[in-house]
């Protein structure tokens, strides 16, 4: 078969390097078309020798180089003429939906990926008044709509217009990498000026609103824990201002960008992360796997990982008093804390990447 992969910007094809192996290994030619222009895809894709097209998409739906992105994408997608186009981020679905409406009607079949749609229980009403009519309009054009969660699975198959709607786990996460790996706690927690006995909270996201990362440094503030996060973004500086104003600055370290996630998986006694919107998030996957608790929002998402498991506690994004209580019982009862971690552990097998790929074969293999 010959396969593209559409996404909005190219970083965001860092999660899909597993299952496009796979694939290429199997035989496939697989493409990339997407917005290199300040986000450039893994270099793993040039080295296996996949095409890169340069579309214009930007995450802002209304913004007007998404209309050349749709003119470009349909040029690309009947030149090449690809078996099948699988699109992922909402904007640079829409565009390879309405790009593809004649390429459907000679063989070519369009899959889309909703990693969280941007209309959910309590979203603001601008996202149902913007992203709803789109998604919904858009889905007449889908061969087969992926869901990732069971919230949106649910909503899809009422009210979407898709061929085939299925739901599988995610993108698959790789239980060698962050179950089995191992690390010097003492020389780790030295590494980040914390003590090996004390407890540490971790977050892994970018400083962004919705990750919400602020509701757990005033949560902590009369606590004696240890708050690590690790991610860049555009809130760095507020963060940094909460964390002096609540004179926690030997407790909350920012770290930035980090290659030794898994690392600090281990290192780490619960995971922490309050969004306020989630699709199915990978950090999360990433710790149960490594046998943490974890404490985070209740959103659509996180109740299918923590919720159906019980590995630890769901509390509302913006509740700094339930996440303090949460934290401050995980910290004292360390056995409850090792029971729910091991409870994640078994639970998170059924994400594994090996699941996920034989989901993904089935999906193509019908098309």
């Amino acid at each position: 078969m010959k396969i593209l992969y559409v996404t909005t910007i190219g970083s965001t094809m860092s999660f899909f390097n597993t299952l496009i192996k796979h694939l290429i290994d199997e035989g496939h030619t697989v493409d990339i078309a997407t917005n290199e222009t300040n986000s450039k895809v893994p270099d793993c894709y040039r080295e296996w020798g996949c095409k890169i097209h340069q579309i214009n998409t930007s995450r802002s739906p209304l913004n007007m180089g998404n209309l050349k992105a749709i003119k470009q994408l349909k040029k690309i997608v009947l030149q090449e003429k690809y078996d099948i186009v699988h699109c992922h981020t909402p904007v640079a679905a829409m565009c390879t939906r309405l790009a593809c409406k004649k390429a459907r009607k000679i063989g070519t079949k369009v899959i889309y990926t909703a990693h969280g749609f941007h209309f959910y229980k309590g979203a603001p009403l601008k996202n149902w008044l913007i992203f709803y009519p789109i998604e919904k309009y858009c889905s007449r054009f889908t061969d087969v709509l992926i869901t990732i969660n069971k919230e949106d699975y649910a909503l899809a198959q009422k009210k979407m217009k898709a061929k085939k709607v299925e739901f599988v786990r995610g993108v698959g996460i790789d239980l060698t990498k962050f179950g089995k790996i191992s690390v010097d706690k003492d020389s780790k927690r030295r590494e980040l000026n914390i003590p090996s006995d004390a407890t540490m909270l971790l977050s892994v996201g970018e400083l962004n609103y919705n990750k919400n990362h602020e509701t757990v440094i005033r949560s902590i503030a009369n606590l004696d824990v240890y708050y690590v996060i690790a991610g860049n973004g555009e809130l760095k500086d507020h963060l940094e201002s909460v964390i002096n104003e609540l004179e926690l600055k030997e407790r909350v370290k920012l770290l930035g960008f980090r290659n030794d996630v898994a690392e600090l998986y281990q290192v780490s006694d619960v995971y922490i992360l309050p969004s306020i919107r989630e699709g199915l998030n990978v950090s999360i996957m990433e710790a149960m796997a490594t046998g943490k608790p974890v404490i985070c929002g209740n959103i659509r998402g996180n109740t299918d990982l923590i919720g159906d498991n019980e590995g630890g506690f769901l509390c509302e994004p913006k509740d700094t008093l339930a996440f303090k209580k949460s934290i401050k019982l995980l910290s004292e009862d360390k056995k409850l804390s090792a029971k729910l971690g091991k409870r994640n552990k078994e639970f998170i097998k059924n994400f594994d990447i090996n699941v996920v790929l034989q989901q993904m074969e089935k999906i193509y293999k019908e098309m």
